[in-house]
């Protein structure tokens, strides 16, 4: 199930990290990143430009898939984290770092907002109060803000399209106005209920508040373990939200973390980190789920190349075909596609490896059609 992957590589799947200054949002990215490129301080805007981080998601399959190969080497795949300057009310309109922030969070696919759950008077807040859902309103009504003016300038470009004939230009005045109304409302353009035929042209409209949403809420160390009254707030709220039908799906993902102690693990050698991670009550470090909650809000999953040189992890989004999966080893894999040996993660394992699985019957082989499952082991066959 080997592949070879020398040359161009497609990746770059991005999660944002926002939130108002002193929110723990720096301190966050930088344990998540386990280096200090993001400067953490006690005022606003101590993260100038967007900093960027590679991490690799945490998944034990690949380590399995590795030892029943005996690879040399086991690659995982990576999500790329972006941290974002700090936002304040009136981004929209230029204030603070504004122009800057909203440039930068239309670069990313997905966005984690960080909400300050704890109580601390040395760190002081930007609005003078703890209020998490009232900081996760900011955030979000900047950036609908935004996008409300960013529609509105495309208007009149598009009324003088339409008088020279242009159908796609009627098409997407169409979408524009139906977004505006929308957000006018109150809403999100992700709630939008967008016809199947129209999803593409409506993601060209590249809104800010179209981007999938996950909540990060950043508790003291004290509730890293079981959360407190503001985290709970905070899943009630988007308990609420993916209860409404318009919602559903749509609704943001929440996670419990304690950047503090993300930032004091990162410190930590593999048995000290175990052993502090005991200590709290935890199993495994909140950024794993942090990383894996990304994952899965940007709609990814994972399959797998492995053979004597290295068992490998690659991304594609759920839906993609085997040829799209080729192309994420190389673009030629994809142009040159014949057919994928394709065996699941969970026949590879019973069976001991790839040997066992072909004489057992649960090699398959699967053409340009196939939809690739989360977990699978490919072997691409490719005309040069």
């Amino acid at each position: 199930m080997t592949a070879g992957h020398d040359g161009e590589e497609k990746m770059g799947f991005k999660c944002g990290i926002v939130g108002l200054p002193n929110v723990g949002k720096s301190t966050l990215f930088n344990a998540l990143t386990q280096t200090a490129a993001a400067e953490a301080a006690n005022y606003p805007f101590c993260t100038i430009e967007p900093n960027v981080g590679e991490v690799p998601v945490p998944d034990p399959r690949l380590d399995t898939i590795a030892a029943i190969t005996k690879s040399q080497a086991a690659v995982p795949t990576r999500l790329t984290f972006v941290d974002i300057a700090g936002l304040v009310k009136g981004a929209s309109k230029g204030e603070g770092l504004g122009n800057q922030f909203l440039a930068h969070i239309r670069e990313v696919d997905a966005i984690a907002y960080v909400l300050r759950c704890f109580d601390d008077g040395d760190v002081t807040h930007v609005d003078g109060r703890i209020d998490p859902l009232a900081d996760a309103e900011t955030v979000e009504t900047e950036l609908m803000l935004a996008d409300m003016e960013s529609l509105e300038k495309r208007i009149d470009p598009l009324v003088k399209k339409i008088r020279g004939q242009d159908k796609e230009a009627k098409r997407t005045l169409a979408l524009v106005e139906a977004a505006l109304e929308h957000l006018r409302e109150g809403h999100p353009a992700r709630e939008a209920d967008v016809a199947d035929a129209d999803r593409a042209a409506f993601r060209a409209l590249n809104l800010l508040t179209s981007k999938r949403v996950l909540y990060v809420c950043n508790v003291d160390e004290a509730s890293a373990a079981t959360g407190n009254d503001y985290s709970r707030a905070v899943e009630e709220r988007v308990a609420a939200l993916a209860g409404e039908a318009a919602n559903g799906p749509k609704a943001p993902s929440v996670i419990v973390i304690s950047a503090k102690i993300e930032a004091e693990l990162a410190q930590l050698d593999e048995a000290e980190r175990a052993e502090y991670l005991a200590e709290l009550g935890l199993e495994e470090p909140g950024l794993n789920r942090l990383i894996r909650a990304g994952y899965q809000l940007l709609e990814l999953i994972t399959f797998f190349t492995t053979g004597p040189k290295e068992s490998r992890a690659w991304t594609v989004r759920a839906g993609a075909s085997a040829p799209r999966a080729a192309g994420q080893i190389h673009t030629d894999f994809e142009k040159g596609f014949i057919r994928a040996e394709t065996i699941s993660y969970d026949d590879f394992l019973a069976c001991d490896g790839e040997n066992g699985a072909r004489e057992a019957g649960k090699m398959r082989l699967e053409g340009k059609e196939y939809v690739v499952k989360d977990g699978d082991l490919m072997h691409f066959r490719f005309a040069t």
